[in-house]
């Protein structure tokens, strides 16, 4: 967590697009969040029906921990936006970018419950020490 699932048509994002695309994603919600590189995962899905595209090339959605600001998720937005036409070519009208608010205790990550946003560096440390609570 958090989880972005980015669907576009078929064949217009090449893999090594994918590959700095995901490296965006995690660099520009880790710079934005704070939380650490480990928990950002990025898949990619062409023409996915459980993600339409409607009438865009690409969509990108991201299930995020709840408690991030509108300011946060507006930034995290526009910068992955920007990530995605800087990389494909993709028109800035036919990216869209979305978010949801997901409560930290809905999602295990490494087999615990996720830290709320701001809690991680205990959670981290208990984790890499192999406590378990």
């Amino acid at each position: 967590m958090p989880l972005y699932m980015c669907n576009a048509a078929r064949g217009v994002i090449q893999d090594a697009a994918k590959a700095k695309i995901a490296a965006d994603i995690t660099r520009i919600h880790c710079a934005v969040t704070g939380a650490p590189e480990q928990f950002v995962h990025a898949f990619f899905a062409e023409e996915s029906p459980a993600q339409p595209l409607n009438d865009k090339s690409a969509v990108l959605f991201g299930s995020i921990r709840a408690g991030r600001t509108d300011a946060d998720k507006a930034e995290i937005k526009s910068k992955m936006r920007a990530s995605i036409h800087s990389h494909t070519g993709i028109a800035l009208d036919k990216i869209d970018v979305l978010t949801a608010d997901v409560p930290a205790s809905w999602v295990l990550e490494g087999g615990e419950i996720m830290p709320e946003p701001g809690e991680e560096a205990a959670w981290l440390a208990r984790h890499s020490s192999g406590e378990r609570k």
